[in-house]
């Protein structure tokens, strides 16, 4: 035959691959709903995450205003504004002082008990409160009628208070009933129903309680030094949105006017910053999460174009008997196989668009701010870029195998693919697709640093998940021959050619060690706040001690708790505005450290060195030192921020600045819970300053209710105005958070195992033609259906069993890694997550294997044996 001659099919072209390709595919898309599956699941979830997490991000910055209260908000912790730091806020707009502290809240009556008192969240407001938003109440009206005067008893007059439903459901209350706040009386005469500020206030401990000026005065809260924020809220227009270059004008103009003030400048640009970044890092999460979903989805993929190449023998042989190369065979199915993952990740991308409206709908009661509604391409192209990728580095490298392979070994290969390496093209476009997977993930993350560990984890898996499944096939290979039959030939279908076991290894192995390791963590931290809770931990930590009044509080601690020991320290607020002179908004840091430089930080001073500490570097002060101001820092913080014996640290304490040498760097142990901070600076630096007293009570038996109930109702009936947190109390909210959290967080991960058993049952799927046959002989040799079943259940179980190992012993090393290395925690292994999982894992190979197997053996041997 010429060249002239040569069939138009033997020219690799694109356009002709196309048409044979949706030819074949007229006969429907059996065989691969699974891959639709997998692809649909992770490529919903990236889109679903991202779109959700632009929508609540653009829905806080919307309201930025509102939830800031103001176009700019100055804080200041422990005093108030002065005259002239006032009238310049005065002279930028309309202003609001809002003052927001911890207190007691107690039921006055003389029959009340200790239970019936509260630490809330005291919020003091003015008249133009609030600037933006309006605050509901429960049975409407305005708040600031409520909170002036609403009676008068004894000891002067009642003031009126607003507070939120859950403190009247913690003291017994309602409407109309009063209750004592620091030294006066309040009465409850709104319900709140709707804060327009409340994610701009910060993190909340307690319940609110909203009270004017007036009553804050009365209460006697209020001392020298008293842990108080002062919060200004600044409206720079009065009918008219102000622009992002007045709003950086006026900040501007604050800094130089008031360089040492101290407080801490907001705009509504960052209205809720602390917010914005966690649901960001949640996201990653969730992304990572969905990535992870579409890798393991990978194997699937993988599988059904092998499985869907197995059945398309007689098609490919006959392509390439006309003439047909192995470029032409690889553009028609790789052709398929794209527009097949674009069906999948087509529904994904509407589902990820559907996603933030459906979820804000839901979350309208929940959700403090509303979502911003709306289609997000940027999310939506991402998800779609993620999904491709995908497909072609599962797919390229079995179509690429296809690519060298002869007729006669298509026709004649009925039990294994040939395992030669595709051709070098083939291999460097998986590589490629790879890479730039990797290179998505890792430059379009909030954290790079995890994300980066994240690849590189789970490279890693892959390569040990496959080494875990190599050795299983050698170990089954070695073990002597069983004597029982359906052990044997259990034993044989694991390390057979064409058996099930890498895939079963790799599609649940991944899913698994990430359950495992959310678990673990999970488990240790609940362990960490309540196991050594007795041994380490005080009962209590008292707030604001004023000076005159620790003798008289010591003394009636010891009459009360006489068992119990006692600590003090002097307590402050400052922030960090300089390191080695330079300014901490511009300083260098380790993402682990950052928190030290944003906000306030409690400092405290003393003659000596805190009590179970090490120094580690440098040398503590002698107890008269009277020359420049020195500080001790905590060690490992030091190294995160770089910082050494002999550099400078500058704070603001009380609008002033000071700056104080590195004395010595020293150990901290903060999972003890007893009184530690970043900062301990020599006596002499702060001479003169007013400052209350930070106490702790800790019982050596880590004491009895009777007994905590007892020293609360004490100090609170005699220093009304010290703020008692009981730590059993906090810690139980943090419990509460925390396995709030773990589920929400597990709950998400099951998406990674939703796609391993997706792809779990594919693999079963795609075995299911070799099954027939093996069961079809075995039948006509005299194998009972119910030896058979022993026997495919020993294989599944053999199978799962050394996957839940691999995930057990992989996911401990992933937990212990992040507790030890991120969290700086100490890890403890738990039998209990190791069972449970290990069960998880067998439960769902054995279902999935014998469903199966139970179909393989009701197929008929007649036409099985015609067709052999």
């Amino acid at each position: 035959m010429s060249r002239t001659d040569t069939p138009v099919i033997s020219t690799p072209s694109y356009a002709i691959a196309s048409r044979f390709a949706f030819r074949e595919l007229r006969g429907g898309l059996k065989g691969f709903y699974v891959f639709l599956a997998c692809i649909l699941l992770g490529v919903a979830t990236i889109a679903g995450v991202g779109s959700l997490s632009r929508a609540m991000t653009e829905g806080i910055a919307a309201e930025g205003q509102t939830i800031l209260g103001g176009d700019l908000a100055f804080s200041i912790v422990h005093r108030e504004a002065t005259p002239e730091e006032r009238t310049f806020l005065e002279s930028l707009g309309n202003i609001s002082e809002v003052a927001t502290l911890r207190a007691m809240a107690r039921v006055p009556q003389e029959d009340s008990d200790a239970n019936r008192q509260a630490l809330v969240e005291v919020k003091a407001i003015d008249g133009p409160y609030p600037l933006y938003g309006t605050l509901d109440l429960e049975d409407g009206g305005n708040v600031h009628d409520r909170l002036g005067a609403a009676g008068s008893n004894a000891d002067g007059t009642i003031w009126g208070a607003a507070v939120d439903p859950t403190l009247l459901a913690r003291l017994g209350l309602q409407k109309g009933d009063t209750l004592s706040l620091g030294r006066t009386t309040l009465k409850v005469t709104g319900v709140i129903a709707g804060e327009p500020d409340f994610l701009g206030s910060g993190a909340a401990f307690g319940p609110r309680l909203m009270i004017g000026r007036e009553a804050l005065d009365a209460s006697t809260l209020i001392q020298p030094g008293s842990l108080v924020r002062w919060r200004y809220r600044v409206r720079l227009a009065e009918n008219r949105v102000a622009s992002e270059a007045e709003i950086a004008a006026a900040t501007e103009r604050a800094k130089e006017r008031f360089p040492d003030a101290g407080w801490r400048i907001r705009s509504r640009a960052n209205a809720a910053p602390g917010l914005s970044v966690n649901i960001k890092r949640l996201a990653q999460f969730l992304t990572l999460v969905g990535l992870t979903a579409l890798v393991v989805g990978g194997v699937g993929i993988a599988n059904a174009v092998r499985s869907h190449l197995d059945g398309r023998r007689e098609v490919i042989a006959t392509f390439k008997c006309l003439g047909a190369d192995g470029d032409f065979v690889f553009k028609v199915y790789l052709v398929q196989i794209l527009a097949i993952a674009l069906i999948g990740i087509a529904v994904g991308l509407v589902i990820g668009a559907i996603l933030p409206n459906v979820a804000g709908a839901l979350l309208a009661d929940i959700l403090p701010f509303k979502t911003a509604f709306g289609v997000y391409p940027r999310e939506l192209l991402l998800a779609l870029v993620y999904g491709v990728l995908t497909t072609l580095t599962f797919a390229v490298w079995p179509l690429g195998r296809a690519h060298d392979v002869p007729p006669t070994a298509l026709f004649r290969d009925h039990v294994a693919a040939s395992r030669t390496l595709p051709r070098w093209r083939y291999v460097v476009a998986t590589g490629a697709a790879v890479v730039a997977l990797t290179l998505i993930a890792v430059t379009l993350a909030e954290d790079r640093r995890i994300a980066l560990i994240y690849v590189a984890a789970t490279l890693v898996a892959f390569a040990i998940l496959r080494l875990v499944a190599v050795g299983v096939m050698a170990l089954a290979r070695a073990v002597p021959r069983p004597r029982r039959t359906e052990l044997r030939l259990a034993v044989a279908n694991i390390h057979r050619p064409g058996a099930l076991t890498p895939t079963v290894v790799l599609s649940l192995g991944l899913g698994l060690a990430l359950i495992v390791t959310l678990a673990l963590i999970d488990g240790n931290l609940r362990r960490e706040l309540t196991s050594d809770l007795p041994e380490q931990a005080p009962s209590f930590f008292f707030i604001d001690i004023q000076t005159a009044e620790v003798p008289a509080f010591e003394e009636l601690l010891a009459r009360v708790a006489p068992d119990g020991k006692q600590e003090r320290v002097p307590m402050l607020r400052g922030r960090i505005t300089k390191l080695n002179g330079t300014p901490a908004s511009e300083y260098e840091a380790e993402p682990g450290a950052r928190w030290v430089l944003r906000g306030d930080r409690g400092i405290t001073y003393d003659a000596d060195p805190p009590r179970n500490t090490e120094i580690l570097s440098g040398t503590w002060w002698p107890k008269d030192y009277q020359g420049e101001p020195l500080v001790s820092f905590a060690a490992e913080l030091a190294g995160e921020l770089g910082l050494k014996v002999g550099d400078t640290i500058t704070v603001n304490v009380l609008g002033r600045e000071i700056t104080a040498r590195i004395a010595n760097l020293r150990t901290v142990e903060w999972r003890s819970l007893s009184i530690n901070f970043v900062m301990v600076f020599s006596p002499n630096t702060f001479a003169g300053a007013p400052h209350p007293h930070l106490a702790t009570l800790t019982f050596p038996d880590g004491g009895t209710r009777e007994k905590e109930m007892a020293v609360l109702r004490a100090v609170s009936d005699a220093f009304p105005t010290v703020t008692a947190v009981r730590v059993k109390d906090a810690l139980t909210m943090v419990n509460d958070l925390v396995g709030k959290l773990a589920l929400a967080i597990r709950s998400a991960a099951s998406i990674t195992l939703i796609a391993s058993v997706l792809v779990l049952a594919g693999a079963l799927a795609s075995g299911h033609r070799h099954r027939i046959y093996d069961a079809v002989i075995l039948k006509t040799l005299g194998a009972t259906r119910m030896r058979l079943i022993a026997a495919f259940g020993l294989e599944y179980l053999l199978i799962g069993l050394a996957t839940a190992i691999f995930g057990v012993v992989a996911g401990a090393l992933a937990a212990w890694a992040v507790l030890t290395g991120v969290m700086n925690m100490g890890f403890t292994f738990l039998p209990e997550v190791a069972a449970t999982s290990a069960l998880g894992a067998l439960i769902v190979t054995l279902a999935f294997g014998l469903f199966g197997t139970w179909r393989v053996l009701g197929e008929k041997p007649a036409p099985v044996l015609r067709n052999l």
